[in-house]
C-alpha cells in the first residue's frame, strides 16, 4: 500500500493547465446534450482533482518543514498559481450557472452548487488577481514568522508549541514564567506583526471594493459560502452567547479559582484545571496513536477501517519539530482519496484532543470521498466543525486507553474547556467585525476593541502588570484572525451544535453515534442548516437550543463538579 512518502509530486504546469480548462469549458459549453455536459463535467473535474491533489501534497510537506527550500518554492509558486486557478474555476462555474440542462444538472447533482457558484462567481474577478497574490504571500509571511520562533527557556531553545506544557505546570510561579516568555516573542515582533495584519486589511478591503463590495465583511462571508444565515443571525447568536454562556463561564472561571487555591485568576492560571496539574497521556506519540487504534476499533466498524487506513498509509505527522508549523489541521487529497492529519503533539492533554478533533475532520472527509462532485466532498466550515467536536464526545468512554485513572479529569477538563471556549470564539469574531467595518483603524485602536471584546465576552480576565496583553495584543497569536477572517464563529456554532450530540450519546450513544456517520455521509451535499436538521439537530441561532443545552451542561455539571469541589 502506498504511504504518504511515497505520493507522487509534480508542479503543475500552469499555461497547460489553462488551455485544457479552457477547453473542457468550450466544450461542456458547447454540448448539445445533458449526457455530454456529464462527460465534459467529469473530465473538468479530472483536471481539478489534479492541480489540487499536487497544491495539498505540498501544502503539507512544507508545513512538515517550513525550512525545505523546495517545498518553500513550492509554497510560494501556489501563492502566485492559486489565484489563476481559482479564476478557471469562476470560469466553469458561469457556464455551469448558464446551461440549458441545469434541472437535469439539478436532480443529478442537487441545487447546493448552483448556489455555491453564484457565491464563488461574486467573490472573484480577473481584477483582482495581484491583490490575491499578496494575500496568499502575507498569509505565508505570518505561518513563517510563528514557526521561526526560538524561545530560550529553562536552558532549552523552544518553539511556542514546546513552551505549552510549561504554561499549564501545577507550579505557578513556572507557568508564569513560560507565559511571559511566549508572549514576549510576539512582543518583539508586535510592529512585525501589526505590519502583517494592516496588509491584510487592507488588501482585503481593496478586493471587496473592486467587487463592488461596501467592505470586506460581505465578502468574507460569501468567501466562507455561507446558506441561510448572515451577519445579523450571527450577532443575534453572539448576544445569545453573552447572555446564557458567559455567567456560566464566568462562574466556572470561580470555580476553577478555588479548585487551584487562588483568590483569583491570572491570565497565565487560565489553563490549568486542577490544583496537581491537568490530566496526561501516558505515553510518547506512537504510543498514542496506537492506543487510538484500540478506540476505533472499538467505537465502530467504520472508525476502525477509517484508523487502520490512515494508519497503513501514514497520513498522520503529529510529533512536535523545530520548522515545522504550527497549529494542527486536516486536508484531503483527492488523487489519493487519503485525508491527511497534521499537528504538534507536546505532552499535554491538547494531545489526544487534537487527534479526536481531527480525527472527525478525516472521518468525516472519509466517508464522503465518494461523493459525485467536488464541492460536496467538504461542507462549509461551520459544518465541518461539528464532526470534529463531536467525535470528541463521541470518543469519551475511551479516555482511560490514553489518561489511565485520570480519564475523568480529563473528560471533566474537556468540557469545561469547550464551554469556556465559546465566549472567546464570539470574541474573536466581534473582533474581525470590528476591524473590517473600520479598516482605517490604527494597530492601537484595534488592540483597544480587542480589550472591550475581553471585558465584554471574558470579564474574569487579569492580565496583571502584563503591559503588551493588557494593551489589547492577545489576538496576534490567534490564526484564524489572520489567515482565515471569519471562520472563528464556525466553531461556536459547531460548538452548540456537538454539545445536542453529547446530549444525545448520554441516553445513547450508539443511536447517537448513527446520526453521527449518517450526517459524515453526507458530506456537503446541504447547506450547513439543512445538515443540521438532517442530522436530528436543531439550530444553533434559535434561542430555545441555545437554553435547553446550557441546562443540560448546568445539570451534568452541577453533579460533576462535587468530584472536584476541593482542590486535588
Amino acid at each position: 500500500m502506498q504511504t504518504f512518502s511515497e505520493y507522487t509530486y509534480q508542479q503543475p504546469d500552469i499555461e497547460q493547465l489553462k488551455k485544457a480548462f479552457t477547453l473542457k469549458i468550450k466544450e461542456f459549453a458547447a454540448a448539445d446534450s445533458f449526457e455530454k455536459q456529464k462527460l465534459s463535467l467529469q473530465e473538468i473535474y479530472q483536471l481539478r482533482e489534479d492541480f489540487e491533489s499536487m497544491r495539498d501534497i505540498a501544502k503539507v510537506r512544507y508545513t512538515i518543514d517550513t525550512t525545505d527550500e523546495f517545498y518553500q518554492a513550492q509554497n510560494a509558486f501556489y501563492d502566485e498559481q492559486s489565484p489563476i486557478y481559482e479564476g478557471l474555476i469562476s470560469d466553469f462555474y458561469k457556464v455551469l450557472l448558464a446551461s440549458p440542462f441545469r434541472q437535469q444538472l439539478t436532480e443529478k447533482y442537487g441545487k447546493l452548487i448552483f448556489e455555491l457558484a453564484e457565491m464563488a462567481i461574486k467573490t472573484h474577478d480577473k481584477s483582482i488577481m495581484d491583490f490575491l497574490k499578496k494575500e496568499n504571500r502575507l498569509n505565508t509571511e505570518y505561518i513563517q514568522l510563528l514557526a521561526s520562533a526560538q524561545i530560550e527557556f529553562e536552558g532549552k531553545s523552544r518553539t511556542l508549541a514546546e513552551m505549552t506544557p510549561f504554561q499549564i505546570d501545577p507550579d505557578r510561579a513556572l507557568r508564569k514564567r513560560a507565559s511571559e516568555a511566549k508572549w514576549q516573542f510576539l512582543n518583539d515582533n508586535h510592529e512585525k506583526l501589526d505590519s502583517i495584519y494592516d496588509e491584510l486589511v487592507q488588501t482585503r478591503t481593496s478586493i471587496a471594493h473592486q467587487l463592488g463590495y461596501h467592505n470586506f465583511v460581505d465578502l468574507g462571508y460569501d468567501r466562507m459560502s455561507r446558506s441561510g444565515y448572515g451577519k445579523e443571525e450571527v450577532a443575534k447568536f453572539r448576544d445569545m452567547v453573552r447572555e446564557h454562556l458567559v455567567p456560566l463561564a464566568t462562574r466556572l472561571r470561580n470555580e476553577q479559582a478555588g479548585r487551584l487555591g487562588l483568590d483569583a485568576l491570572k491570565y497565565y492560571d487560565e489553563s490549568l484545571f486542577f490544583k496537581d496539574g491537568n490530566a496526561k497521556p501516558q505515553g510518547d506519540p506512537a504510543w498514542i496513536i496506537a492506543q487510538g487504534q484500540q478506540m476505533y476499533e472499538s467505537l465502530s466498524s467504520e472508525t476502525d477501517e477509517f484508523y487502520r487506513f490512515m494508519r497503513e498509509k501514514e497520513l498522520m505527522d503529529l510529533e512536535i519539530r523545530k520548522g515545522k508549523a504550527g497549529g494542527g489541521y486536516c486536508t484531503y487529497i483527492s488523487k489519493y482519496a487519503s485525508p491527511y492529519i497534521f499537528a504538534n503533539f507536546n505532552g499535554t492533554d491538547g494531545d489526544v484532543f487534537v487527534l479526536t478533533h481531527e480525527a472527525g475532520h478525516a472521518f468525516q472527509v472519509y466517508r464522503s470521498r465518494g461523493q459525485d462532485i467536488s464541492e460536496y466532498t467538504w461542507p462549509t466550515l461551520e459544518a465541518c466543525e461539528i464532526h470534529s467536536m463531536s467525535m470528541e464526545y463521541f470518543n469519551w468512554p475511551y479516555m482511560d486507553l490514553f489518561f489511565g485513572e485520570n480519564a475523568d479529569r480529563y473528560r471533566y477538563g474537556h468540557l469545561l474547556g469547550s464551554i469556556l471556549f465559546l465566549p472567546y470564539g464570539c470574541a474573536v469574531d466581534e473582533f474581525q467585525h470590528f476591524v473590517y467595518d473600520n479598516p482605517q483603524a490604527s494597530p492601537a485602536e484595534r488592540n483597544a476593541h480587542w480589550r472591550l471584546m475581553e471585558q465584554k465576552y471574558l470579564p474574569h480576565r487579569d492580565y496583571g502588570e502584563h503591559a503588551y496583553l493588557d494593551a489589547g495584543a492577545l489576538w496576534q497569536a490567534q490564526r484564524h484572525i489572520y489567515l482565515m477572517p471569519f471562520y472563528y464563529i464556525d466553531y461556536v456554532l459547531a460548538q452548540v451544535c456537538a454539545f445536542q450530540f453529547w446530549i444525545k450519546a448520554q441516553d445513547s450513544h450508539e443511536n447517537a453515534f448513527r446520526q453521527y456517520v449518517d450526517l459524515c455521509d453526507l458530506g456537503g451535499s446541504k447547506p450547513f442548516l439543512d445538515l443540521v436538521k438532517a442530522a436530528g439537530l436543531k439550530s444553533p441561532f434559535e434561542e430555545k437550543t441555545v437554553k435547553e443545552v446550557v441546562a443540560a451542561l448546568e445539570s451534568y455539571l452541577k453533579t460533576e463538579s462535587t468530584k472536584w469541589l476541593s482542590p486535588v
